[in-house]
């Protein structure tokens, strides 16, 4: 029987070339790869991730990421959980400190495979590696009380979809968000 996690990357429909390719590399790795859910995988490990939404639908729960100083989505890696959609919920809350966050899709939106490039964490250098990345669309009132995580952002916003791309340093990010929000029919 699969592990959660293989049977969430089995059922992802892919809607694109890229999608289908990185989804067959991605199953790979981790049928070939036991300690693909921790970063004990030097190569390369899986992650998860959450672009979230407010109720209209028009506006992104961002953070401001200290290692790669820019606005981006709520996300992180794996350690161990078997669950993709529960790490992205759970990243969401952890990075941002709203307490209800749900799923706006039920389906994984996008699976991508993201170069990391090295760099410092903690005083210690991390070596490039790849983040093998399942990716969420999630839910969130603009209500909710916002708290910065310290340790890993320095900011904590609602930017407006059309303001999303130029507050990005991250071009192949802004891209996946593309995707994501294209599946649930939203434009960008």
């Amino acid at each position: 029987m699969d592990k959660t996690y293989v049977k969430q990357i089995r059922e992802f429909l892919p809607g694109c070339l890229q999608e289908t390719a990185d989804k067959e590399l991605i199953l790979q790795l981790c049928l070939r790869h036991s300690d693909i859910l921790t970063r004990e995988n030097l190569v390369a490990h899986l992650t998860s991730s959450g672009l979230i939404l407010n109720e209209n639908l028009d506006k992104i729960l961002m953070v401001h990421h200290n290692i790669y100083r820019t606005w981006t989505w709520t996300g992180g890696h794996a350690d161990g959980d078997e669950d993709l959609a529960a790490i992205a919920l759970k990243e969401a809350a952890e990075e941002t400190g709203v307490g209800q966050v749900r799923l706006l899709l039920p389906a994984m939106a996008s699976l991508d495979i993201i170069p990391v490039y090295g760099h410092m964490k903690k005083s210690r250098y991390v070596s490039a590696h790849l983040h093998l990345n399942a990716a969420y669309l999630l839910q969130a009132s603009e209500a909710e009380s916002l708290t910065v995580c310290r340790e890993e952002n320095s900011g904590v916003a609602w930017v407006p979809l059309t303001e999303a791309a130029a507050r990005s340093g991250e071009p192949e990010l802004i891209r996946i968000y593309g995707k994501m929000l294209k599946r649930a029919d939203i434009q960008f």
